[in-house]
């Protein structure tokens, strides 16, 4: 009986290699691998011709799915050469880490001791005791609060080897190395050594699942396995060679908690091979360790004619004399580095020399489309999933909208049906926060166009394992977890941001909750603030009803109330309010004008003009608010001529203190000045106001008048100033003098032939 402990870098390709060629020397009869033993029932589907690596065994807990663990795999990895020989030959293979049901579990008492622990270190010293007392406990818990660094054991190792990062002395000096039967030998000599010299005696996690480890390899023997191959990570190989009584390991191993643990195939990417993940490893450059996978004899030729042939691609010009250039250099760079051959710092050096010209941003897109690479996994369709993930999957190819690890626009035109199920679909999986698409604003009028970008995330299969509780398809989930959140004690502007979202997934039963619901929180709100805050919201609701052919007429019975209920409110809430409150009250006024021109309902609108009337013409308004409420109604064309210099004088009278008149002029000025350029009577009223004003008065308003003024387009500013030094006159457009009338009209019948006239 032989046991074979084989100490891997997770994800090294030349570690692959090596496990690849040993496990054809040995010929084991059973190979066992570090993993979770939940995930042996579906080690079947390794061979499937439709599961193409990188792909990720995903662990969770079917009732708190965000306790989840992610075990990556990529075609380089050793675990899964390991796996795919053993499937391929008929040998039995196992997973042997500790449980998830356990490691779940443990995790969670550890968080609850450490949070515990924690608690105690927050609570008040007691300082009652003797002087002498009191001191030596502050030296202790100084001590204590001493942040110990720990170092990478590898590291040690490189930098005695010459080396500034343990990563890179690993790769030249194991990754590098084939065909040699003696380098699991050297690691595990290697691991040992390190191990004496950097203990981890109180890392629990670390101890229950070496112990596993070992209980699974005496399980092995117990079942006469003659050839036992052992696939670890390289810093547990020691621990497995030098086992200790197996009773130490039972009582370790005895009465741990557990947990209910389920576990299935997810597509996995590239860029996120690099996260720290179940293995407690990552890679940086996952696209080159390909590379070297299937090109292991590449002296870099192969490497730099990608890297031209994606230069091509982007329209730059690369010569094939710039490829054998770079070749050439990174090979002398490998020589005075002492190395056998050029690895991916020297071959990137090159690159950056000969190919990039010294440009790092060329240099980016190499390390994005070559050394990362956007590749993404695929998983079959037959595979164990819960019904809401088969649900996304088939919805995502009937509507053509591929999995991809790098962003993808997409435009939607809305009047096409295809394009309107996208975009519901969108939204549905945006309600149950899976984050799949953004929305951006596009350019131009109406509502018929939406813009997406999307980017995909293995980490969504959790949430939607989370969101799978709702429902078995996206629309009863959607549905019904919005009803949930609608029924949840909240806000009404919380609830008005709902329906708002709601409505353009198309969620009938869900939209009539949040109706009631915000019908009443409205009937039981007397916050006139609140209830303008929601309005605007509530009114672009209104527009989805032309595009999505959505019935909105209950919504519309809504606003109608509430607007009602606002304008009766509204003018004596602008009366006794500091200069805030008022700066407030002023941005909701502008919102709430153009919800209801948006609205375009006569009576309402009848209404809101009684109520700027009301509010302009109270001497109890705040000022801001009685100037914005005055220009809102010379804007319907309800003061003008007389009445409107009248109001003016009024406002900007001596009477009237400075402060008062300038908070008055800025609420009526607010947002355009054109007004003061086409009215000289006003002109003259302002500035005879400003005349009046005394020296310390005028320097006490020159920021507020300079704000108002500074909210002007340049072009206002620009036409204001001409008109102050033209002496307050109307502006003259000065013509040319030497203007050819005769000529001009040459150009008449031209003019009038692209109008469409016919002589």
């Amino acid at each position: 009986m032989a046991i074979h402990i084989l100490g891997i870098r997770h994800h090294g390709p030349g570690s692959a290699r090596n496990v690849k060629n040993m496990l054809e020397k040995i010929r084991p009869d059973i190979v066992l691998v570090e993993g979770p033993p939940e995930a042996d029932d579906i080690l079947q589907w390794v061979t499937h011709k439709e599961l193409k690596p990188p792909v990720a065994i995903l662990c969770y807990q079917p009732d708190n799915p965000q306790q989840s663990s992610f075990y990556p795999f990529a075609e380089f990895s050793p675990e899964w050469q390991a796996i795919s020989y053993a499937r391929k030959n008929n040998i039995h293979v196992r997973f042997m880490d500790l449980p998830m049901a356990n490691h779940f579990a443990v995790e969670t008492e550890i968080k609850k001791d450490q949070q515990k622990e924690d608690s105690l270190k927050d609570d008040p010293v007691d300082d009652s005791g003797p002087m002498n007392n009191y001191a030596i406990s502050n030296n202790e818990v100084q001590e204590d609060a001493v942040i110990e660094i720990i170092k990478d054991p590898m590291s040690c190792l490189a930098e005695a080897a010459g080396y500034e990062d343990g990563e890179r002395w690993w790769e030249y000096m194991f990754e590098h190395r084939h065909n040699n039967e003696e380098i699991f030998d050297a690691v595990n000599e290697t691991m040992q050594a390190l191990r004496e010299a950097f203990p981890k005696k109180n890392d629990r996690m670390e101890l229950l699942r070496e112990a596993h480890m070992r209980k699974v390899i005496r399980q092995a023997e117990k079942e006469m396995f003659q050839h036992i191959a052992v696939i670890c990570g390289a810093w547990h190989a020691p621990a497995l060679l030098h086992m200790p009584k197996q009773k130490d390991d039972n009582d370790l191993l005895k009465g741990l908690p557990k947990v209910k643990v389920e576990c299935t195939w997810i597509p996995w990417t590239y860029n996120r091979l690099s996260y720290y993940s179940g293995y407690g490893a990552g890679i940086t450059s996952p696209g080159w360790y390909e590379h070297i996978w299937k090109n292991p004899k590449d002296d870099g030729t192969l490497w730099m004619a990608k890297v031209a042939k994606l230069f091509r691609e982007k329209q730059m010009d690369t010569s094939v004399a710039h490829v054998i250039e770079a070749v050439r250099l990174a090979e002398s760079l490998a020589s005075l580095r002492n190395l056998h051959k050029a690895g991916l710092e020297e071959l990137n050096e090159a690159t950056l020399s000969v190919l990039c010209n010294g440009e790092n941003i060329l240099l980016a897109l190499v390390n994005h489309e070559l050394i990362v690479s956007d590749k993404i996994g695929e998983v079959p369709e037959d595979t164990p999933k819960p019904p809401l993930q088969l649900d996304i999957e088939k919805t995502q190819k009937r509507l053509r909208l591929p999995v991809t690890a790098d962003w993808k626009d997409y435009i939607l035109d809305l009047r096409k049906e295809n394009d309107l199920e996208r975009s519901i679909f969108l939204h549905r999986l945006q309600l149950l926060d899976i984050k799949w698409g953004q929305k951006s604003g596009v350019s131009g009028k109406g509502t018929f166009k939406e813009q997406w970008r999307l980017q995909w995330d293995p980490a969504f299969s959790i949430d939607i394992i989370e969101k799978g509780t709702y429902g078995n398809t996206t629309e009863e989930a959607s549905s019904k977890y919005i009803t949930e959140q609608a029924n949840k004690p909240g806000s009404l502007s919380g609830v008005c941001v709902l329906l708002e979202n709601c409505i353009p997934a198309e969620l009938p039963a869900a939209i009539d909750v949040l109706i009631r619901q915000i019908n009443n929180l409205s009937a039981a709100s007397g916050d006139v603030i609140q209830l303008m805050e929601v309005i605007p919201g509530l009114v672009n609701v209104t527009r989805y009803g032309n595009v999505r052919k959505t019935d909105t007429d209950l919504v519309l019975g809504i606003v109608n109330s509430m607007i009602t209920r606002i304008c009766i409110s509204l003018p004596a809430a602008c009366t006794g309010i500091d200069e805030d409150a008022a700066e407030h009250l002023l941005n909701l006024f502008f919102k709430m004008n153009d919800a209801v021109n948006l609205l375009q309902q006569s009576d309402i609108l009848q209404l809101w003009q009684q109520t700027l009337s009301s509010a302009a013409g109270n001497k109890n308004s705040s000022p801001v608010i009685a100037g914005y409420a005055t220009r809102l109604l010379v804007d319907y064309k309800l003061i003008a001529g007389g009445d409107l210099v009248k109001a003016f004088y009024y406002a900007m009278s001596a009477a009237t203190a400075p402060a008062i008149a300038a908070a008055w002029l800025e609420g009526f000025l607010k947002g355009s000045g054109t007004l003061l350029l086409i009215d000289n009577d006003l002109w003259s009223i302002i500035d005879n106001w400003i005349k009046q004003l005394g020296e310390d008065v005028f320097t006490q308003l020159l920021p507020l008048l300079r704000r108002t003024f500074s909210n002007f387009s340049g072009s206002e500013r620009r036409k204001l100033g001409e008109k102050v030094k033209a002496g307050g006159t109307a502006i003259v457009i000065k013509t040319e003098t030497n203007f050819d009338e005769e000529q001009a009209k040459k150009g008449i019948p031209v003019i009038m032939q692209l109008f469409g006239y016919k002589n």
